[in-house]
């Protein structure tokens, strides 16, 4: 029989059987954890439980036997057991037997009390478990007539992350390295990651799809918890985070980096045209190919490339499109025959002027139609028309452009989750000190990256700097002192001017430029092959193998004073 588990949450799937090459396999899908619910010995040619724990170690799997009679309701002690292991383990967590039922009843009974009978009786059949000989035992403690008592049922941990992309990894990363002794959560429903910077370079023909993606599972610290499941509603009153199985886990601390929405549905006509019709985006894994598709196809006709307002994550990443088509075009002697046009919302072409000029040279060189204050309101894909909101010396008006390739970045937005949040500023995004990066309010709550209610560059550049600032004062908060650590406003945006030259903005709060080498060696101002050799060979890397396993480099914040 084929691998196949079935969920019963977001955090605990039951499977049969399992041999070692299963394991693996497991390991492969993104488990943690395999709890045995088998004894040994009850057939002939069944794997031990020992050897699947050794095939789980060699995995980098946790494992936790609780054995169970066939044809028996779990004793007290094998549900306390399995209540503590899915309590401690990482998720998510598979469970097996013969068949994969008493790892399922196992789950129900340690569930008794956490959720409604019904619900787990809902749960089992929706994995085609049959659950209901336990129908009398779960509804003993009267809980169709009453809600689970959330304070048994919650889960508690000293860090609470709330989003496992690079932000959240990230700073997980970084507390460990500093302190292995706490217990930290990641809330995470994404089975996959993905490096979104590169998405740019797939679209512009420089990267392939599939190096932008990996199995989540990997990347999650050793010794942190993966809860599989969203959040679904933030209580800091209460310390608690709600999540998509209906229950809540509790915390000492708080970090939100949940990142930012995009809002596709902003725009008019828009999602039900994407990745047909000429229309496709870079902030998209899976429509960044088709870009490339579309400019290797042009040779003549009408490219539309926009802008929406801030703010956006990587605010250079319209552009970046715009100048690696073009680069493209000019490359096969077609440009003279493709009218661009880059229409953006923003009064300037990029926010921070020391860097327009060189920006101005490449907009020229390539001949684009540079509009500024323009922003995409609806989209024709059936007929290839867009309409944009131009505001104008006379007002604002409408215009429509004729396109055979349109290439659009969606508004943007705090994920609804907070922006409906106590956590939430005026903007929608969480409320935090910009130095900090701890909540005006709640002094237990901190947020990063994109999520946060600051005015620095939303790149990922910026949560490496972000990082140790927030790892510090979270462990100085744990510690019942006060935030030490201050950001300074760090971002960074390279800006793909052709393939082999970025021009790489790096500033700081209030557009201070703030490089990271001396300029005699990369002068960021000017479009330079060093800069694209960093983002092309050596800023992947700082990704995969330094930010996720807490190597910081070249990020050490200011402290004002010893912790």
């Amino acid at each position: 029989m084929s691998f196949s588990p079935r969920s019963l949450t977001g955090n605990f799937s039951i499977s049969p059987q399992l041999d070692a090459a299963e394991v693996s396999e497991a390991a492969a899908r993104g488990f943690r954890s395999i709890i045995c619910a088998r004894p040994d010995d009850e057939q002939p040619g069944q794997p031990s439980a020992r050897d699947i724990e050794q095939a789980a170690i060699a995995a980098g799997l946790d494992f936790v036997s609780i054995p169970v009679v066939s044809g028996v309701i779990p004793d007290s002690i094998s549900v306390a057991a399995m209540r503590k292991a899915l309590d401690s383990l990482p998720g998510p967590v598979l469970g097996y037997c013969r068949s994969g039922t008493r790892a399922a009843w196992l789950w129900a009974m340690a569930e008794q009390g956490r959720q409604t009978a019904s619900a787990i009786l809902s749960a089992g059949t929706a994995a085609g478990i049959d659950l209901s000989p336990l129908k009398k035992a779960l509804e003993s403690s009267g809980q169709e007539t009453k809600p689970a008592d959330r304070s048994s049922a919650t889960r508690k941990f000293d860090i609470v992350i709330a989003g496992g992309g690079a932000a959240g990894i990230s700073v997980a990363a970084s507390i460990l390295k500093r302190r292995s002794g706490v217990s930290i959560a990641i809330i995470e429903p994404s089975s996959e990651h993905y490096y979104q910077p590169g998405w740019t370079l797939v679209g512009g023909g420089v990267f392939r799809q599939e190096q932008t993606r990996r199995p989540e599972a990997p990347l999650i610290p050793k010794g942190v918890t993966w809860i599989r499941t969203a959040v679904t509603g933030f209580q800091p009153e209460a310390h608690e985070v709600g999540l998509g199985d209906g229950t809540t886990v509790a915390y000492r601390v708080l970090i939100v980096a949940t990142g930012i929405e995009l809002n596709w549905g902003g725009i008019s006509g828009l999602e039900e045209t994407l990745g047909k019709n000429g229309v496709t985006s870079n902030y998209r894994y899976d429509l960044a190919p088709y870009t490339w598709k579309l400019v290797q196809e042009l040779r003549k006709g009408n490219a539309v490339f926009t802008q929406p307002p801030m703010p956006i994550k990587c605010a250079g990443g319209p552009q970046k499109a715009v100048y690696l088509s073009c680069d493209h075009w000019l490359k096969e002697g077609v440009l003279r025959d493709i009218n661009v046009s880059f229409d953006t919302a923003t009064p300037a072409l990029f926010g921070v002027a020391d860097y327009v000029p060189a920006l101005m040279n490449y907009i020229r060189r390539y001949n684009v139609d540079l509009k500024l204050k323009s922003k995409l309101v609806s989209v024709d894909g059936a007929k290839r028309i867009a309409t944009f909101e131009r505001v104008t010396d006379e007002g604002t008006v409408q215009v429509q452009r004729e396109f055979d390739m349109l290439h659009v970045v969606p508004p943007q937005v705090a994920p609804k989750v907070v922006r409906e949040s106590a956590l939430a500023g005026a903007d929608g995004f969480v409320a935090v000190d910009p130095a900090t990066l701890r909540h005006v309010t709640w002094s237990d709550v901190f947020a990063l990256g994109d999520v946060a209610g600051t005015s620095n560059a939303k790149t990922v550049a910026a949560v490496r700097k972000q990082v140790p600032v927030v790892a510090i004062n979270v462990l100085e908060v744990l510690d019942g002192k006060g935030a030490i650590a201050t950001y300074d406003g760090y971002g960074a945006c390279p800006l793909t001017v052709e393939r082999g030259k970025i021009v790489l903005a790096e500033f700081s709060y209030g557009g201070k430029l703030c490089p990271t080498l001396p300029v005699w060696l990369l002068n960021g101002t000017q479009p330079t092959s060093l800069a694209w050799f960093m983002k092309k060979e050596i800023m992947p890397r700082l990704y995969w193998d330094g930010m996720f396993k807490g190597h910081e480099i070249l990020v050490a914040p200011k402290v004002t004073r010893k912790s």
